[in-house]
């Protein structure tokens, strides 16, 4: 049965105990209920009892249905209290047991195998058998032929319980393994698939870069020797030839950046942040305990999408390294524009981002994406305590954001 999660959960099983019962103990119960309140009335003189009808029978064969309703939640509970019933039912003068304790007390049998583990369920099982082959609960000497149908009938019913219960645990050994096994052959098409993208970008780089380039040194080349034959200033066709180089340039440019990008998980060759989201990573981690100053020094530069995406995920590695192990600290985040090159500055006053940081894949990502664009990181302890993360980025033709946007 099927049940809402949480407080939900909890307040229908207070409402109604019997909706954590399985279905099929369920039905098992009332039909141990419905057998027995039926031979209650029928058979009950079959049994030896006094009368026919025998009514406390029927309370009889509730206890045993309910019993038989929770016998997974507590097998071991229901096992004894079972054992319980028949002793309590022997003394009332009954000789024999009828079919629907019988099936109970089979049932209880196979509980203890399927949902014990082997030793304990072994020595419940063996203790059950022996207090009915001893007669304690018969108060009588029992003939052998009867022992050792005893103990064949629930020792049957409790291997068969162990049954389950192997089976049940093999099934559940599959499915994890079925599970890893999964999460492989995932990790396996990743990594092809990364491969492929390397090897596009190789030859992406090799082949278009190599052609381009070769155009821009032939532009430039003509370029000089117009501006040479010009006298009188540059040609127009001159300035269109240093047009074809600049945009050659930049696009060299963004094939390296494009070769990085494939190079990089995934997710990231989507349309990704820039620096310009840094006050938005900031607010996410108000509520972390850390404090965080933003400082931005000179005049924003327009920068290249690759770069600033890799300028973007410095900081966001450096500061989600610092919620982590700075603890209730300060932080200072310093993006420096500079004509010819971009300065990052991440710092803490923490006590325990330093090792943490220098044995992790963050400060390995982290220096990969600065080489990228041939820049430098650096990252240690402070000598007063904190970390300091400190990145270098080279800038190629920037051009200011107020310009940009005109």
């Amino acid at each position: 049965m099927r049940a809402a999660p949480g407080r939900d959960y909890s307040a229908r099983m207070r409402s109604s105990p019997l909706r954590s019962v399985p279905r099929v103990d369920l039905l098992i119960g009332l039909a141990i209920i419905a057998l027995g309140t039926l031979e209650a009335f029928t058979d009950a003189k079959d049994y030896g009892a006094a009368q026919n009808p025998e009514l406390w029978w029927v309370g009889q064969a509730l206890v045993t249905g309910v019993l038989v309703w929770y016998r997974r939640r507590a097998p071991v509970a229901v096992f004894i209290l079972m054992i319980l019933a028949q002793y309590a039912w022997h003394r009332q003068g009954n000789e024999s047991c009828p079919v629907w304790q019988l099936a109970a007390l089979l049932i209880v049998f196979h509980t203890i195998g399927a949902h014990l583990p082997f030793k304990p369920g072994g020595t419940w099982a063996l203790v059950g058998i022996l207090v009915f082959d001893s007669g304690a609960v018969d108060h009588r000497f029992l003939p052998f032929q009867e022992v050792v149908y005893l103990t064949v009938m629930f020792g049957s019913a409790y291997a068969t319980g162990l049954a389950l219960r192997g089976y049940l645990l093999r099934a559940h050994r599959m499915s994890e393994r079925a599970a890893r096994l999964e999460v492989e052959r995932e990790r396996r098409a990743a990594e092809a698939v990364a491969a492929e993208r390397n090897r596009i970008a190789r030859e992406l780089h090799d082949v278009v870069a190599h052609s381009v380039s070769m155009m821009v040194m032939q532009a430039g080349v003509l370029r000089r020797r117009m501006g040479v034959a010009q006298a009188d200033g540059p040609s127009p066709e001159a300035e269109m030839l240093s047009g074809i180089e600049q945009a050659g340039r930049e696009a060299v440019e963004e094939l390296r950046i494009m070769l990085g990008a494939l190079r990089m998980p995934q997710d990231e060759a989507l349309p990704q942040p820039g620096l310009d989201m840094v006050p938005n990573l900031i607010s996410t981690v108000g509520s972390s305990g850390l404090r965080v100053t933003l400082e931005t020094e000179g005049e924003r530069l327009r920068l290249a999408p690759g770069l600033d995406l890799s300028a973007y995920r410095i900081v966001q590695e450096a500061l989600t390294n610092a919620v982590k192990y700075a603890g209730d600290a300060d932080a200072r985040i310093r993006i420096a524009y500079h004509p010819d090159r971009l300065e990052l500055e991440i710092t803490d006053n923490g006590g325990g981002a330093g090792p943490a940081l220098s044995t992790g894949n963050g400060l390995i990502g982290m220096r990969e994406r600065a080489e990228l664009f041939g820049g430098s990181l650096d990252a240690g302890p402070l000598p007063r305590g904190g970390y300091r993360v400190r990145a270098t980025l080279p800038i190629s033709q920037g051009v200011p954001m107020s310009e940009a946007t005109n």
